[in-house]
């Protein structure tokens, strides 16, 4: 079960972050997100990475933590998708799908005319997407 799932600006500014649990964890869940940045741009910046993994978008697993697992995805403006999940097993197939409907879900919210690059996404349609992509996360599903 996906509990929650952000996006960061080039700059690790957020720019979306959306819970998906019945408890206020929000802060909680925020503070997991901040710290996969650190992992994330240390897979990015690292200069001995070999060509095949070069233009690979999709991260992988981050790190698990006592009850949560973090995945990442990196778009080539160096935006970061993150996924926080519960699941113990979750496929890389489905991760990776996730990511691409997430990411093209994003395209969409930001390509509006009225959005101003950098700030957060506000679009209620764009949540809603994502929510549908959550729900139906490993589901094998297409939105």
């Amino acid at each position: 079960m996906i509990v929650c799932v952000a996006v960061a600006g080039h700059q690790n500014n957020p720019l979306h972050l959306q819970s998906f649990t019945e408890a206020d964890d929000a802060l909680k869940l925020h503070h997991i997100v901040h710290c996969s940045l650190d992992v994330i741009n240390e897979r990015v910046n690292n200069t001995k990475r070999n060509a095949p993994t070069l233009n690979e978008t999709f991260l992988g697993l981050q790190y698990p933590t006592e009850n949560y697992k973090v995945y990442g995805y990196v778009t080539n403006t160096k935006v970061k998708f993150i996924m926080v999940t519960t699941d113990l097993d979750v496929n890389d197939a489905d991760a990776r799908n996730f990511f691409r409907k997430f990411h093209a879900a994003y395209v969409d919210a930001v390509s509006n005319p009225f959005h101003v690059p950098g700030k957060k996404v506000v679009s209620r349609s764009f949540g809603a997407r994502v929510s549908t992509i959550v729900k139906s996360f490993g589901s094998g599903t297409t939105c």
